[in-house]
C-alpha cells in the first residue's frame, strides 16, 4: 500500500459538529474564545496542550505526525491520556474506517485520504454528558502545514 500521507505538521480544523441533532459552534469560535484569554490563563492551557503533543494554529488545533507513525499506518487520532481505543476496521490506500471507544463516548468512522497533504475524518457515535446519552457527529479537515514540527513532538 501506497504512503497515505507526508510526515510533518498537520492542522486538523472540526466542521458540522452536531448533538441530537444541534449544531455546535465551529472551530472559528473556540479559537476566538481561547485568543480572548488572559494571557498567564492562555500561557497555561498552551503548556497542557503541548504535553498532549498538539497546539493551536491558524484555524485548528495542530499535530506532528512523524514518518514512522505514517509508515506504520499509526496515526493517533486523540489524546492516549484520554482513555480511548481505536480499532481499523478497513483499510485501502484511500479510505480508513474504524471504531472508537472512550470513556465517555463510542462510535465509527472514516478517514478519506484526498491526497498526501490533505484527508477528511467524519466522525458519528454515541457520547454521555451530564444530559444523559446523546447521539453526535463531526467532520475533520486535515491540511498538511509542513515537515517541519518546530519544537512539537508527535503523540505517542
Amino acid at each position: 500500500m501506497a504512503q497515505p500521507i507526508l510526515p510533518g505538521l498537520w492542522e486538523m480544523r472540526s466542521t458540522n459538529m452536531q448533538m441530537d441533532g444541534q449544531t455546535l459552534p465551529d472551530m472559528d469560535v473556540m479559537l476566538e474564545k481561547f485568543r480572548n484569554l488572559p494571557p498567564e490563563q492562555r500561557a497555561m492551557m498552551e503548556q497542557m496542550m503541548a504535553k498532549q503533543g498538539v497546539q493551536l494554529g491558524g484555524q485548528g488545533v495542530q499535530a506532528c505526525l512523524s514518518k514512522e507513525q505514517i509508515e506504520a499506518r499509526n496515526i493517533p487520532l486523540q489524546d492516549p491520556q484520554s482513555g480511548c481505543t481505536q480499532q481499523i476496521t478497513e483499510q485501502s490506500d484511500t479510505v480508513w474506517t474504524f471504531r472508537f471507544t472512550c470513556p465517555q463516548a463510542q462510535g465509527q468512522g472514516e478517514t478519506r485520504f484526498l491526497s498526501d497533504k490533505a484527508f477528511v475524518t467524519q466522525v458519528s457515535g454515541t457520547f454521555v454528558s451530564a444530559a444523559g446519552e446523546q447521539r453526535g457527529s463531526m467532520e475533520s479537515h486535515a491540511k498538511w502545514i509542513g515537515a517541519d514540527c518546530g519544537g512539537l513532538q508527535p503523540r505517542q
